[in-house]
């Protein structure tokens, strides 16, 4: 069993940058690839962005292309997301998830998600 906790969510002001992590328990971290998913109010949960198990590969939605970073680091068993230039439709609950690659994992077959962390942007 893996279990997620995001971390790092909050209110930030239009234009400006926040990173939200996800630490991923157990030693199979390095087994699976990872992705951030947004579920806005009102909303269906959509992609944000994805990492391979290697890290070699990363994939993101284009409408944030640009603006978010996706990177792990294998030693803290952490993945983050890094936001630029936030805007006030980024506010959502981002979700952490595993799964087997980035391809898969885009078409939202997912193995494990987090609980979620809010990210809100004032205008």
């Amino acid at each position: 069993q893996v279990q997620l906790v995001e971390s790092g969510g909050g209110l930030v002001q239009a234009g400006g940058s926040l990173r939200v992590s996800c630490a991923a328990s157990g030693r199979t971290f390095s087994s699976y690839a990872m992705a951030w998913f947004r579920q806005a109010p009102g909303k269906e949960r959509e992609f944000v962005a994805a990492i391979s198990r290697g890290g070699s590969t990363t994939d993101y939605a284009d409408s944030l292309k640009g603006r978010v970073t996706i990177s792990r680091d294998y030693a803290k068993n952490t993945m983050y997301l890094q936001m630029n230039s936030l805007k006030p439709e980024d506010t959502a609950v981002y979700y952490c998830a595993l799964g087997v690659t980035v391809p898969t994992i885009r078409q939202g077959r997912v193995d494990y998600w987090g609980q979620g962390t809010q990210v809100t942007v004032s205008s």
